[in-house]
């Protein structure tokens, strides 16, 4: 086996590859190194990756179709973790095109590959964003989502589409994983738990929006980790019994599969916030705003359909998830 990850110098592409390795599975990983967030992070969590051999690092833009071609030309890569894309809900507010180009072009141009490739699985990032104006709770991937509230929720939502055009006509079998709000240590400096606990740390104030009122799935690193490996091998299969007359979103008469990857347990933010205080040491001074563009009150994951197919069960509670990042920040930052 040999499995490229896309993003493999972001944060959940880091520690995803370090498991891979730990496995003795040899990982291709390519990363832009994009100045989103400083680059600097990028590459420190890199470092924790090139020294094992079982480790190769490209460094390439996977909007970029001829660098993909020679990348799968050069490499007999057999599985793919797309993970690359432009992150983040607000900022596809200020640049759409960045999102276009990264979560449209560059997920096409690794269909692509794996279609003139022979890839054995496909599994791609999708978001718990493409729930949109969805009320119903918990999300569930039988729920219709055709209604999202941001651009970066509709290109998500553009590639679960995509992956089962793919699957449809070439046979690639493809898994999208719904993500809902990941954190952990060598976290996104653009998440919120990031920002409060620098700020909380540094002693200024912290934006709660929708004045605190708002409900996240927060699911730590680890457990999201554990749950794309056990699935690595857990190829989709046609749906013998997929109903086109009353057609299940999640999954199909072709080889495709999607899923939450969530905690099943949201938390009121300010919960959250009174979590990293407590590691932290210091209260935070709270600055209430309105809720912004393109965000949503909650998001909660049924995740029935993930337990069911590979056993998976999130095991980390807030306390143990958020005492972790806060130790890691102290110590990466002084």
């Amino acid at each position: 086996m040999k499995v490229l990850v896309t993003g493999a110098a972001g944060f959940i592409g880091m520690h995803l590859s370090q498991r891979l390795i730990q496995q003795d599975i040899d990982v291709i990983g390519v990363d832009n190194l994009n100045d989103y967030y400083n680059p600097k992070l990028k590459k420190d969590r890199l470092s924790q990756l090139e020294l094992d051999h079982k480790f190769t690092f490209v460094e390439l833009d996977i909007a970029n179709l001829e660098a993909i071609n020679n990348l799968f030309n050069d490499y007999d890569i057999t599985h793919v973790i797309n993970l690359a894309a432009q992150a983040g809900v607000r900022y596809s507010l200020e640049n759409p095109h960045a999102y276009i180009e990264s979560n449209l072009v560059g997920f096409t141009n690794i269909l692509e590959a794996c279609r003139h490739n022979n890839v054995e699985h496909l599994i791609y990032a999708s978001s718990s964003s493409v729930y949109g104006a969805n009320k119903k709770m918990p999300f569930s991937t039988t729920d219709q989502v055709n209604h999202p509230v941001s651009l970066y929720a509709a290109t998500k939502k553009s590639n679960e589409l995509l992956a089962h055009t793919y699957s449809h006509l070439y046979g690639i079998p493809t898994t999208g994983l719904r993500f809902f709000t990941v954190y952990g240590p060598w976290g996104r400096p653009d998440m919120a738990y990031f920002s409060f606990t620098k700020n909380i740390m540094e002693g200024k104030s912290i934006k709660v929006f929708n004045n605190g009122e708002m409900m996240r799935d927060f699911t730590y690193i680890d457990d999201i980790v554990e749950g794309i490996v056990r699935l690595l091998d857990k190829k989709p299969e046609p749906n013998l019994e997929f109903d086109k007359e009353r057609p299940d979103p999640s999954t199909s008469y072709a080889p495709y599969k999607v899923y939450n990857i969530g905690n099943n347990e949201p938390v009121k933010l300010m919960d959250f916030i009174r979590t990293i205080e407590k590691h932290v040491g210091k209260e935070a001074e709270l600055e209430f705003l309105p809720m912004q563009p393109g965000d949503v009150e909650a998001t909660y994951a049924d995740i029935d359909d993930l337990k069911n197919s590979v056993g998976f069960s999130p095991s980390t509670s807030i306390d143990e998830g958020i005492k972790a990042f806060v130790d890691w920040y102290k110590s990466y930052y002084g």
